[in-house]
């Protein structure tokens, strides 16, 4: 009768339940070692490198696209101090389209404001716009004329005529950057570009500079990358 109520206790458990009574402590911890003593599969180890790498390389393939499927477009400086244009290996430029008085008048302006939640025309910090640029035919040798703003936008326009493009900005600290302000200018190029503009600020009545201009690529997402700079008649490329 015993041995007949065993066998029937025995039949009742399923077979992980009769596994895990033969399986010891000491069995559990050499199964664990073994796996994680086991070589990792090659995708988790070239996954984390693959990622890093696209990080490190996301940058100038940017730069390098837009440099490749660009537009050629040309931006007008403000007078400037020469004094503070180059300072040691670093040129700085303010252009006309950075300034908030200057796109407030185009048309689109209160519409950006507006999508992006600012209050009495002004924007929120990071506010990403477009600034349509519309080409200008220039004639003779010298400085191109730079390219005139004719309208602003918070998206990127679908369809622009083929004498237009849409340059993508950010609204930071009071001004519009479009990440073409400041250039690294070569050791060779330096004492030259420094004659030049203190040349050209010595030409005119209140010693500002007028006649710089900007060459930049500009590709179909609206970002630009620095082609060259214009002193007067002579260029400068970066």
């Amino acid at each position: 009768m015993a041995e007949t109520s065993e066998s029937s206790k025995n039949k009742t458990l399923s077979p992980e339940a009769e596994f895990s009574k033969k399986l010891t402590f000491r069995d559990y911890l050499t199964a664990t070692e073994q796996k994680y003593n086991q070589p990792l599969p090659f995708w988790r180890l070239i996954l984390p490198l693959m990622l890093q790498t696209g990080l490190i390389l996301s940058v100038p393939t940017q730069a390098m696209y837009t440099s490749l499927a660009g537009r050629e477009v040309i931006l007008q400086t403000l007078p400037n101090d020469p004094d503070n244009v180059l300072r040691g290996y670093t040129l700085n430029l303010d252009y006309n389209i950075s300034r908030i008085s200057n796109l407030r008048r185009l048309p689109g302006w209160e519409e950006v404001v507006s999508r992006n939640g600012g209050r009495r025309g002004r924007l929120l910090e990071g506010t990403n716009l477009y600034v349509i640029l519309q080409e200008q035919q220039s004639f003779g040798r010298g400085t191109p004329r730079a390219w005139r703003p004719v309208r602003v936008s918070s998206n990127l326009p679908m369809s622009l005529r083929d004498n237009q493009v849409a340059l993508r900005g950010i609204y930071q600290d009071g001004t519009i950057n479009y990440g073409v302000e400041s250039y690294n200018v070569p050791d060779e190029q330096r004492r030259q570009l420094n004659n030049d503009i203190s040349r050209a600020a010595r030409q005119t009545r209140d010693g500002q500079l007028r006649s710089l201009a900007v060459k930049v690529k500009v590709d179909p997402q609206g970002n630009a990358v620095p082609v060259s700079l214009w002193v007067r008649d002579r260029n400068y490329r970066f």
